[in-house]
């Protein structure tokens, strides 16, 4: 019996050296999948996108005001239709800087067609193939917004509105979904959980102040 207890149990051994085996491999699995989850794809490249924060930019006025979007979102539409125009007309006029952040964070809502992250792809084609007519593009979006809920526009419909204002050269962009991981890495690497999202000069806006504090820097 002694001599028994001492044998090796290579059996034991194995299935323990198979667990590992596959605990170590399904590691590996997650850290991959978590690698695609957060990974921004490919980056725009515009003179008027910062490569590092996202922002599609227009004007050069001292006072900053940055909008986070998601064009599925009705209230961002919501707020374009109240600020929109105000806005857009200072930045033309150097009288602020408008730093729009296409973002995704409503794909859930399009029936798995993941219509948010399209669209944000979308305008950063558009911003990235013709600047001049990217806020056209991002005004023809809000015109032409999808139902929440809903599957959301294809591609090419989003290519034939691009071609609607003057950025037709962005189709091939947009079909390849050249950008289409960046709105969702975007609102990942700024904490957005809702839209839209308001920052004057680095401060980030409550709700409730919006209406108080963005009339302050609109002439």
């Amino acid at each position: 019996m002694a001599a028994a207890q001492g044998k090796t149990n290579w059996f034991a051994i194995g299935i323990s050296a198979a667990v590992v085996v596959v605990l170590v491999a399904l590691g590996g699995v997650v850290v991959w999948m978590n690698n695609q989850a957060n990974d921004p794809g490919a980056t725009p490249t515009s003179d008027i996108v910062n490569a590092e924060t996202g922002a599609i930019s227009f004007g050069e006025g001292d006072d900053v005001v940055a909008t986070f979007i998601d064009f599925m979102c009705p209230a961002c539409n919501a707020f374009e239709q109240s600020y929109g125009e105000q806005l857009q007309s200072a930045a033309a006029d150097d009288e602020i800087t408008l730093e729009v952040h296409p973002i995704a964070i409503l794909d859930h809502l399009s029936q798995g067609t993941n219509y948010s992250s399209r669209a944000a792809g979308a305008m950063y084609c558009v911003a990235e193939t013709a600047p001049d007519k990217a806020l056209d593009f991002m005004n023809a979006l809000y015109a032409n917004q999808p139902q929440e809920g809903g599957s959301g526009l294809t591609d090419e419909q989003l290519s034939q509105i691009a071609e609607q204002v003057g950025a037709g050269d962005a189709a091939s962009c947009i079909a390849e979904g050249t950008y289409e991981k960046f709105g969702a890495a975007q609102a990942k690497a700024h904490e957005i959980s809702g839209t839209p999202t308001v920052e004057i000069n680095g401060k980030r806006l409550d709700v409730q102040e919006i209406n108080t504090e963005l009339p302050k820097v609109l002439p």
